[in-house]
């Protein structure tokens, strides 16, 4: 039995409530040992059969957080399905909850993507004719990331808000700054294990994504530290061909260098907005104008 043939959905779902008036409940689906976590909610009147907008949350974070939230609501009450997925982080059955940082991290950047493709291949089997993809901070690029190599016949538009940037150079130096050792060095020693076939080595790192003192495997610490071009979405947006939005906070310190970055960047389906006074966050009323910017090119 194939793994997709194995998805398994609450009670409710299976009682028939995919298709009631107006709809939002928590959803689970296999991907080989883990359950992954969703929440799909339904606008009224609408079936995943409309079109469901896939959404991914940032680092280390849930698909309950505030901005998730809020767009989900927005959304639903403009006519649009959304679906939260709550990434793993190589969790079973992952809390909507911020990722204890104490725990033994196994996860990789990349990690998302196949997560993705799994929930593409759900939303296929519930009927699904029509996906757009939006993702918030590293989120932003992780669906980037899969747009530009997976990419599904599913898939119509892609959405970054405050995509993820990357730059070697200066994430060496933050991190010699923040945690007193330096990055290359940690990142040698990782590479070293994973060479040797030791990838599900333990390594206690000084620092590791937001967490300090952490304990991390070799292949979790080169996924989200290796020098790896895509793990800046600006590069990854000339391999995607689909209609691509990406919306920026004027006021964001996080990605204070995406306008920068996308100075020059000249393509046919790629759209920027920005929304005057939004931070990372898009809090309160900028929220309003991010999904009023994200319904005028979803357009469906």
């Amino acid at each position: 039995m194939s793994v997709f043939s194995r998805i398994t959905m609450t009670v409710a779902l299976a009682l028939g409530v995919l298709f009631a008036p107006a709809y939002a409940e928590e959803i689970t689906v296999k991907q080989g040992d883990l359950t992954l976590r969703g929440e799909l909610t339904l606008a009224e009147g609408k079936t995943a059969k409309d079109g469901v907008i896939l959404m991914l949350h940032g680092t280390l974070a849930h698909n309950k957080m505030e901005i998730m939230q809020s767009l989900s609501d927005l959304l639903k009450d403009k006519g649009y399905n959304t679906l939260r997925a709550n990434l793993s982080y190589a969790i079973d059955k992952r809390a909507s909850d911020m990722l204890d940082c104490t725990i033994e991290h196994r996860h990789q950047h990349a990690d998302a993507v196949a997560e993705l493709e799994t929930w593409m291949q759900w939303l296929k089997q519930q009927g699904a004719t029509k996906v757009a993809l939006l993702g918030h901070s590293r989120g932003g690029n992780q669906v980037a990331w899969y747009a530009a190599e997976k990419d599904s016949e599913l898939l119509t538009k892609v959405i970054t808000v405050a995509p993820a940037t990357a730059d070697p150079e200066k994430a060496a130096k933050e991190y010699a700054e923040r945690y007193g050792k330096p990055l290359a060095d940690i990142v040698a020693e990782a590479k070293k294990l994973v060479d040797a076939g030791k990838g599900d080595s333990v390594m206690e790192v000084p620092g590791f994504v937001y967490c300090e003192k952490a304990k991390a495997t070799a292949k979790a610490v080169l996924g989200y530290y290796q020098d790896d071009a895509r793990l800046n979405t600006p590069s990854l947006l000339p391999k995607i061909k689909k209609p691509m939005l990406i919306v920026m906070g004027s006021e964001d310190e996080v990605v204070a260098d995406l306008p920068a970055k996308l100075e020059g960047v000249k393509q046919d389906n790629l759209s920027i907005a920005t929304v005057d006074g939004a931070d990372h966050f898009f809090l309160d009323l900028y929220a309003d104008e991010l999904v009023d910017k994200v319904t005028e090119f979803v357009a469906w």
